[in-house]
């Protein structure tokens, strides 16, 4: 059975009276949430289900362009805020705000878009000016899909981070070759840190929640983020195939990824991360715990194994 498939049906055995039902997708950078996204909306909504599905994704409300920009120049010295990409790049309030208007289903609204091809591959938000996907309300949608690289990612304790800092951040970082600092100092993922934190608000919309997962590399020398590279740079080739090739060169896609590395280490552990954001925050944030799969996938991105939590 393939993602589509599996994803689908989990989502309908969940699909009860109160609508719209939200669904997180996570998966790392080039796993195929937005192909398994689009599939599922196409597959729910065609007979005979015939249900209204809205698809967002977190990447379309990133900071725009110039604010980005003035992020990266306000922290020169974070390598992880030198771009899009990390908890603290996206605009936070917009994204509740759709998600919102989605669940109150009182009036239509133009979902946000971003453009990743633009300025060389930096990317800019599009303006919001009725060119967008509308999706006309009332009546309300049955299905919300919200994916993202970091969908559901949890902020995690002081004691937790300079654990996993001198611990799998050190083992991870030495398998992809990357330097001590390269990739942001302490105190730089203390400020992701504390950004995510933010990113609760958004969290706490979904009724259920599904993760795409790479099967474990077959030798312990290997990098367990790896796959994430190759599955990147094949995006990033088939979006330049598409758009007349424009984009990134192989080696900023390279780049690209080795910013997004440490948000996978140090936040990308979420069925065990719970507890420690409902201490953080004081159990507030944890209204609910939504139902989750995790899909395995191999290299191929075929499916070889699921996990009900």
């Amino acid at each position: 059975m393939t993602a589509v498939e599996l994803i689908a049906r989990y989502i309908l055995d969940h699909l009860g009276e109160q609508r719209p039902l939200f669904v997180a997708l996570q998966g790392p950078q080039g796993s195929g949430k937005s192909y398994v996204s689009a599939h599922l909306q196409a597959h729910l909504q065609s007979a005979p289900h015939a249900l209204r599905v809205a698809v967002l994704s977190i990447d379309d409300i990133y900071l725009p362009h110039e604010t980005l920009i003035s992020l990266a120049a306000a922290d020169p010295h974070n390598p992880l805020w030198q771009g899009r990409g990390q908890p603290g790049t996206h605009d936070v309030k917009l994204g509740t705000d759709v998600l919102s208007a989605l669940k109150s289903g009182n009036s239509s609204i133009e979902l946000p878009r971003f453009d990743k091809s633009l300025f060389a591959g930096q990317g800019d938000r599009l303006p919001m000016d009725g060119s967008g996907v509308i999706i006309t309300q009332p009546p309300r949608l049955d299905v919300v899909i919200f994916e993202g690289w970091c969908v559901g990612f949890q902020p995690i304790t002081e004691d937790e981070l300079a654990e996993r800092w001198n611990g799998i951040w050190k083992s991870e970082r030495e398998k992809l070759g990357l330097g001590e600092n390269q990739m942001g100092r302490k105190a730089d993922i203390q400020a992701i840190n504390d950004a995510l934190r933010d990113y609760l608000r958004l969290w706490d919309f979904f009724d259920i929640f599904v993760q795409l997962k790479p099967v474990p590399p077959s030798s312990p020398e290997l990098s367990q983020y790896a796959v994430v590279y190759k599955w990147r740079l094949e995006q990033e080739h088939h979006m330049k195939a598409l758009n007349g090739g424009r984009g990134m060169s192989d080696e900023a896609v390279k780049s690209f990824v080795d910013r997004y590395i440490p948000g996978y280490v140090f936040f990308g552990n979420i069925a065990c991360s719970r507890k420690q954001a409902a201490d953080i925050e004081n159990d507030s944030s944890m209204k609910h715990s939504p139902k989750r799969l995790i899909v395995t996938l191999d290299e191929e991105r075929r499916v070889v194994g699921t996990t009900l939590l």
